[in-house]
């Protein structure tokens, strides 16, 4: 497994992280993630480097990369569901 090269993996910064760690949140299905705002860290291990940060809006390339990486065995310790089947985003209001 390689990981996506940058820019694909340099989300918009859509609203300040501490405003959308405590906002408001809701767990997705990881097929519809794509598009919300992150409400956590998100970082695989190894290497530990995250590649969501709250508020940064997911992408299709954020979301390959963690579910690839959880097929080949990397650990996800820091998302609310280890398995990246749903993400914790900011709830739509």
């Amino acid at each position: 497994m390689r990981p996506p090269a940058p820019p694909a993996l340099e989300p918009e910064q859509a609203m300040p992280p501490r405003e959308a760690f405590l906002a408001p949140d809701e767990h997705v299905p990881a097929e519809r993630a794509a598009g919300p705002i992150a409400a956590g860290l998100i970082g695989p291990y190894p290497p530990w480097v995250p590649v969501a940060a709250p508020g940064e809006v997911l992408t299709d390339e954020v979301l390959d990369c963690l579910r690839g990486g959880v097929e080949h065995g990397v650990l996800v310790p820091d998302a609310a569901d280890p398995s990246v089947r749903t993400l914790r985003v900011v709830a739509r209001i």
